[in-house]
């Protein structure tokens, strides 16, 4: 099983990506991680990414689709793989939708978390962090015991930069722009747009009564193969 994981910064990915792939036994990719094992490895398209990066510059989909291709063809992906941060352009979707289909695996099935806007600029912009040990707080959901210091060293807690209100607002805004193409290539697909306000406990219910009919029909798949 594929699974491709979409969602705004701040509406709670990681957790869900944790839980998922713990759950499921199948790996996590990030087009970060993928980025930084390949620079860490010397491999030829780490050094011509790192290249680019050191330059000020972008990496284009042509490395990063390589760098994918390479990272799913490894046995640990064979049963399946969830990925995140990928893909990001609607002709990285369209490369994905052909890797799947020569390496015999079924189209990927869409999580999409949809949070609204207001709703995340409340929940980004309620952080606070230790500028001495770097814990992180939430106002709303887990503030330190003593408002205003960090529990664990009494240090005045700070607003970092990307947690401003019009910072939070202009990366929503970005995020936006960038993904509704790629989830409109989607939307004739297996995908599901699951609201992302509530707690992770029930998000994750929502998404574990998706994949669990789609696991016995991959299961039936198999056998029959």
């Amino acid at each position: 099983m594929v699974l491709l994981l979409f969602g705004p910064p701040g509406c709670g990915k990681g957790t869900q990506s944790r839980l998922i792939t713990s759950w499921l036994k199948i790996p996590a990719i990030s087009t970060g991680e993928m980025l930084r094992a390949e620079i860490q490895a010397g491999t030829a398209l780490g050094q011509a990414a790192q290249s680019i990066m050191a330059g000020g510059g972008l990496v284009g989909d042509d490395l990063v689709n390589e760098m994918l291709l390479q990272r799913v063809s490894k046995p640990d992906c064979s049963p399946g793989f969830l990925l995140d941060g990928y893909p990001r352009t609607v002709e990285q979707a369209e490369y994905l939708d052909r890797v799947l289909d020569d390496l015999k695996m079924p189209p990927a099935v869409v999580l999409h978390l949809d949070v609204p806007n207001d709703a995340l600029v409340g929940r980004m912009s309620s952080r606070r962090q230790c500028p001495k040990c770097s814990r992180v707080y939430n106002l709303l959901h887990q503030p330190p015991r003593v408002a205003g210091l960090c529990d664990d060293d009494a240090t005045p807690l700070i607003t970092r930069k990307d947690d401003r209100e019009e910072v939070v607002r202009a990366r929503l805004e970005m995020y936006d722009c960038l993904t509704r193409p790629v989830l409109a290539h989607y939307q004739h697909t297996d995908y599901f747009q699951i609201r992302g306000d509530r707690s992770p406990g029930y998000i994750f219910e929502e998404i574990s009564g998706i994949l669990e009919p789609r696991l016995g029909n991959v299961q039936q798949a198999m056998e029959a193969g």
